[in-house]
């Protein structure tokens, strides 16, 4: 067994030295905290693979950002905002983006390199999603609604403090599809960042035999895009306000996905 007094004990003693060495520096001679966009993740974030599973990780990552990048290119989109939009369709605003899982290739297109970060499990599935969106800009914070909940909340919450948005696919991991978890609501309380929802509807898609009806855009098809006004969550939110504003979210994501299609015809 592992005596944890001992290392709780030597962690606080290191940390109060690291403190007490900060404090003695002047204040001018602090640097700057770099930009996130190069930092790595935590290495108790990432779990160990086999050799066997970090070559399929490398072909599986490789070739669907391949894929994604032939495909994105041929995309025709068509943007609509609700008045107040964090994003214009070139820079995105600091907030929290929710979206539905099954438009997932198209908003990672749509999104990339735009300084945001997003949730991704410490699964093998989700180490193939880190890989693959890293490709496109995208940070990825470890853990899910179902585990390692609690770090991933903090590790949103730290991304948004360092200037990176926040992005979520709503009724991921597992479902059920087209109903919103309610951890953005409490996120935008801590942090008084706002929530933005949008939806990426496709013209032609291949649509998978999975939970959320996950959509592959076929070349050369249109999307549409839509995104919601903002929704602003007080700090000093009630439980009764914070499920009024989760359903608000949810009334948000359900209208984006309408209308996006109507855009389509």
């Amino acid at each position: 067994m592992v005596d944890t007094n001992h290392i709780t004990s030597a962690r606080a003693g290191k940390i109060a030295t690291m403190r007490q060495s900060e404090e003695d520096q002047p204040e001018q001679n602090q640097p700057e905290e770099s930009p996130p966009q190069n930092a790595p993740p935590p290495k108790e974030s990432v779990r160990k693979f086999s050799l066997r599973e970090r070559f399929t990780l490398w072909m599986v990552s490789n070739g669907a950002a391949l894929l994604l990048r032939l495909i994105g290119l041929t995309l025709r989109f068509r943007l609509e905002f609700e008045p107040g939009s964090t994003y214009d369709g070139t820079n995105v605003g600091l907030a929290i983006y929710c979206f539905w899982h099954r438009c997932v290739i198209p908003a990672t297109w749509r999104f990339r390199n735009l300084r945001a970060s997003v949730m991704t499990s410490r699964s093998f599935d989700g180490e193939a999603i880190a890989r693959t969106i890293a490709r496109f800009g995208f940070r990825a914070v470890r853990g899910s609604s179902s585990r390692g909940a609690v770090g991933a909340f903090l590790g949103m919450r730290r991304e948004l403090e360092l200037g990176c948005s926040a992005v979520f696919t709503i009724d991921g991991p597992r479902g059920p599809i087209y109903v919103a978890k309610p951890g953005p609501v409490l996120l935008a309380k801590t942090t008084g960042r706002p929530i933005s929802c949008f939806y990426v509807a496709v013209e032609r898609a291949w649509v998978l035999n999975s939970w959320d009806r996950m959509m592959i855009p076929k070349p050369f098809s249109r999307a549409a895009f839509r995104m919601a006004a903002p929704i602003h969550v007080p700090a000093d939110a009630s439980e009764e306000r914070m499920k009024a504003l989760h359903q608000e979210m949810q009334s948000a994501l359900e209208r984006c996905r309408a209308k996006a299609e109507a855009m389509l015809g």
